[in-house]
């Protein structure tokens, strides 16, 4: 997240060339008043591990820490997706000066709540409060200038920030914010975890966001000690998992990742496999793959150098944000 002053002058440094492209359960959830059930695992073959990726120490917006794991050198991004960063600090130096004003165009924004309280504003003239169990899902389209910021001055701040590409076809659509309380989210048991579905679907229960053009899915899982989780994806599906809390296996026998830690799963079989001998807690990202060029800089992700350039014209002359959006 930059200054208005560093998105100006980045303007007049695009990158070279295009690049092709590569491939949390909240106490305020509503609890599933089913009866505990153990489900039988869906047929398929097990997708094994075909990276593992450390989160590097990164300063974004007016000064936040965070930790990044998709969007850096080792990992630059896995088509649909962009950017994952966790905030995770009790020290208010780390995130207090937040996410002033800054603009956004051609993706989509996730950011899911575990600890704290912030404050969504956009130019469209939503307002929303994240708070623990919340999900605020943006999709800036044509242009959006927004802002997040702190509504504490002291305790834990714990989440995540998602960047999820957008088709040629939609990088112009209207701006969309889906706003999503805790409420509107339900945990149930599944095998032998504790299941929680932002996006997707996980043994009939479906999960709030809607209307993705990537059909993304989106899946917070608690595992106890010794418990394991199975899902089925579409084969053609990119997916990853962090690591949230503790330590998980993946794949039929695949490395132990510990908190912190990314795993990209390979693409061609079906199932996804997460085991603990100690207990853990991940989050599961799956999506359907773009395929198209992508030329990134800055808060804008296009197609070409071009649509970068017009961008940070467009945001300099006052002109980016060019419809009123729309609120899920």
């Amino acid at each position: 997240m930059l200054t208005r002053r560093q998105l100006l002058a980045a303007a007049a440094v695009l990158p070279a060339a295009t690049l092709p492209v590569v491939s949390a359960l909240g106490a305020c959830a509503a609890p599933d008043t089913s009866p505990r059930r153990r489900a039988s695992a869906p047929p398929g073959r097990v997708r094994e591990v075909a990276q593992v990726v450390d989160g590097q120490p990164v300063t974004e917006g007016a000064g936040v820490r965070l930790t990044r794991s998709l969007g850096s050198p080792a990992l630059s991004m896995l088509d649909p997706f962009l950017m994952l960063d966790e905030f995770h600090s009790n020290n208010p130096d780390d995130y207090l000066a937040g996410f002033p004003s800054h603009p956004h165009r051609g993706f989509e924004t996730v950011t899911y709540m575990l600890a704290g309280a912030m404050e969504h504003r956009d130019s469209m003239g939503n307002e929303g409060r994240l708070i623990p169990g919340s999900t605020q899902w943006m999709t800036a389209g044509s242009g959006i200038i927004h802002s997040e910021m702190p509504k504490q001055i002291s305790g834990l701040m714990h989440g995540f920030q998602l960047w999820v590409n957008l088709p040629r076809a939609q990088k112009w659509t209207r701006p969309r914010y889906q706003d999503l309380p805790p409420e509107r989210f339900s945990t149930h048991d599944y095998m032998d975890s504790r299941v929680r579905v932002v996006a997707g679907m996980v043994d009939g229960h479906t999960g709030p966001v809607s209307g993705i053009a990537t059909a993304p899915q989106m899946i917070d899982v608690t595992l106890p000690r010794g418990g394991r989780f199975d899902h089925a994806l579409p084969p053609d599906y990119n997916a990853f998992v962090y690591v949230v809390e503790g330590v998980a296996r993946l794949g039929a026998d695949g490395p132990a990742l510990e908190r912190g830690q990314l795993a990209v799963l390979e693409r061609g079989a079906e199932l996804v496999r997460a085991t603990s001998m100690t207990g853990g807690r991940i989050l599961l990202f799956a999506g359907r793959p773009i395929g198209e060029p992508v030329a990134r800089r800055g808060p804008f992700v296009m197609n070409s150098d071009d649509e970068i350039r017009e961008a940070f014209e467009e945001y300099r002359a006052g002109t980016l944000v060019r419809e009123r959006g729309e609120r899920g």
